[in-house]
This record gives C-alpha cells, structure tokens and sequence, in this order.
C-alpha cells in the first residue's frame, strides 16, 4: 500500500511543474522566433492584437491587457508604443476618466493578426507534437491535450 506524504506531493508537483515550465520554454520560443521572421511581431505583440480584437470595440484599458497578457504596466505601456510605432494600435483617453488610457486596435492591427494567427496556431501544433514526442514531456503533452 502505498502513503501519502506532503512531501512526496511536494516533489511529484514541483517535478510536474518542472516539466510544464520546459513545454511553456520551448513552445514559446518557436512562437517567437517564427512570429518574428514571418509577420514581425514578437509574441507579446501577437498577443496584445488577439486580446484587442477580441475585445469589444478593438478596445481594452491598458491595466486590463496587461492582465490579460501577463505584463506590468510599464511593459505593456512600451508594448502599445512598439504596436503603436508600427500602425497597429493606438492610445485613446477615456471619455469618462481622463486618467484612463486604452489601447485601441487599427485596421492595420487587425490585419497583421489576421496574416499572423495561422502561422501562430500551425507552429503552436507542430511544437506541442515536437515536444510530445520526446519521452520526457510526451505524458504532460498528453495530459495537457486531454484536458480540453
């Protein structure tokens, strides 16, 4: 019989954890570097345009696409410069509080992810099975894929 032990849990998480963190590295750099070359945006910006044209006007509050990409203020802040500088978004004040900033998409934008999100969702597979088929990740792959 086998027991449970914190311990034991601990380790078999952190292992677990271990290997998503490996996936999430190789996936990401793929997508980035393919993103670059192909369309010349990173995966930040990728991103940033996904969220913005999924949002409700082609705009978000700065606050909230860095909490939806995973950025801090000022990242995102040189992010929407980068999008900016690149005629793919812009900043808006808000109407009703002029402390409010919004990001806010272009036709541009919108086209460069359109020309992107094939590349992004073929290199994602073709990575997710590159990884799946080495011994180490194949089972969190798997399980990853199952999930859904």
């Amino acid at each position: 019989m086998t027991t449970f032990s914190p311990a034991s849990a601990a380790s078999s998480d952190q292992a677990m954890w271990g290997r998503i963190l490996t996936l999430h590295a190789q996936v990401e750099h793929q997508l980035t570097q393919v993103l670059q070359r192909k369309h010349g945006i990173g995966l930040s910006e990728f991103r940033a345009l996904e969220c913005l044209v999924q949002a409700k006007d082609g705009e978000l509050r700065m606050q909230e696409l860095a909490d939806k990409i995973g950025l801090g203020q000022s990242s995102v802040t040189r992010l929407v410069g980068r999008l900016f500088s690149a005629g793919f978004a812009f900043r808006d004040l808000c109407p009703d509080d002029k402390r409010g900033v919004y990001a806010v998409i272009t036709d541009d934008g919108r086209q460069r992810y359109a020309d992107a999100r094939g590349t992004y969702s073929e290199v994602l597979s073709a990575a997710l099975n590159t990884a799946g088929a080495t011994p180490e990740l194949a089972a969190t792959v798997q399980a990853l894929r199952s999930a859904l």
